[in-house]
């Protein structure tokens, strides 16, 4: 048989590419993956191995210097590259979110501004939504701007920034009262505006600070920080398209990109996990065999491949409906709910398989333990997911009695 997750209909110059991203993985990422994540270090030397190759103007029309892939390239690269190391999947994640979003709302002086930079790995992109307090409820964001003249002045603090401190352009979302009166619904009173600032902690400009990272269990090595604002005036032709009370909407456009891309690297984590899991099978002998040829193990693998397969089949749905123009949210919803969870009890199964091996730290499945429970909440938690999919379900399947 092939390997497990192939991709049906790809053009050659998509499985020219693709095949770059494995080859790079296999050389580059997992080599030296376990050590830099054990030690929380920021991998600049696969960074730059992924500009020279271009991969953060993927997605970026050619006109502004990128390569003018699909999604669905896009997310069978990040898959590649979760399989190597999730960490390095999420830092071109939140990068392609911003480029996307200006592709598709910014004004034609934001998009020749920052595009061409972006695409060529200059200008390195971060989105923030979430605040401390927040949690899954967007509309309850406080963080807030206020028109000044010219310029606006934005207060607030955010949180779960992802590149925080890498960046160098971040998409935060805050409320903007102006030219939406009292009592107008929250969800339409809210602005996207573009950050920039210089790569760095501290306070790196007046009114902004990136206090540090945050210490976290697994999706080590990128760096994940609050953002904290304080009188930070940005220009008028800052917000996002050029208008006020568009944020959310552009916001959700992005998360939508956002969850395929996280399906995308739930299925790179599990293909990985399932690779440690059937290798060490064949490698590791009990009761005078090794332990794939018992009907336990032999059982976990093919539930493990299927739901490696089934995971693959709903992002590459869902890549495509975005591709195609079509609203995806369903797709999207579903295929982060399902890859995500099967890559945790893949992993598991896998972890499972190593017995007392996999608890210890010179076994890499110990690392993908740590790293796929953030895929369980990242870009939405499993419960958000349901809520959208059972809501599109709804519209779709209207009794009319």
């Amino acid at each position: 048989m092939a390997r497990l997750a192939q991709t049906a209909g790809l053009t050659d110059i998509q499985q020219e590419i693709l095949s770059t991203v494995r080859d790079f993985v296999d050389k580059e990422i997992l080599p030296v993956a376990t050590e830099l994540e054990h030690r929380d270090e920021y991998p600049q030397q696969i960074v730059d191995g992924l500009k020279e190759l271009g991969l953060f103007g993927l997605m970026i029309p050619e006109e502004y210097g990128g390569l003018g892939e699909s999604l669905l390239t896009y997310a069978l690269c990040v898959e590649e590259i979760a399989r190597g190391w999730m960490s390095v999947s999420g830092i071109i994640n939140t990068h392609f979110i911003v480029a996307y979003m200006l592709k598709q709302h910014g004004t034609q002086e934001q998009k020749d501004h920052f595009l061409p930079r972006m695409a060529a790995g200059d200008i390195r992109g971060a989105f923030s939504m979430s605040e401390p307090a927040l949690g899954s409820d967007v509309s309850a964001i406080t963080s807030k701007a206020v028109k000044d003249g010219e310029e606006y002045v934005l207060n607030g603090q955010k949180m779960w920034l992802t590149n925080g401190g890498t960046s160098s352009l971040v998409a935060v979302l805050v409320k903007s009262d102006e030219g939406h009166p009292e009592g107008t619904a929250p969800h339409k009173s809210m602005t996207t505006f573009l950050v920039e600032k210089e790569p760095g902690f501290g306070e790196i400009r007046p009114g902004l600070t990136i206090p540090g990272k945050i210490d976290k269990m697994g999706y080590k090595g990128v760096d994940t920080t609050e953002l904290i604002m304080d009188g930070l005036r940005i220009p008028a032709d800052r917000v996002l398209g050029g208008a006020t009370g568009r944020g959310f909407y552009q916001m959700m456009d992005g998360v939508e990109v956002g969850r395929v891309n996280v399906a995308a690297r739930g299925c790179g984590v599990a293909q990985r996990a399932f690779e440690l899991g059937v290798r060490y099978a064949q490698q590791r002998h009990t009761f005078g065999k090794p332990i794939a040829q018992h009907q336990a193990i032999q059982f976990k693998l093919a539930e493990m491949a299927t739901k490696v397969e089934a995971a693959h089949a709903m992002m590459v749905n869902a890549a495509r409906k975005k591709d195609s123009g079509e609203r995806n949210d369903l797709e999207a919803g579903m295929a982060k709910y399902l890859a995500s969870e099967h890559c945790k009890e893949v992993v598991e199964d896998a972890f499972r398989i190593h017995g007392g091996y996999g608890f210890s730290k010179e076994y890499e499945i110990e690392r993908l333990y740590r790293e796929a429970p953030m895929l369980l909440i990242g870009e939405g938690t499993a419960e958000i997911q349901k809520m959208i999919i059972g809501r599109r379900l709804l519209e779709e399947y209207r009794f009319q009695g």
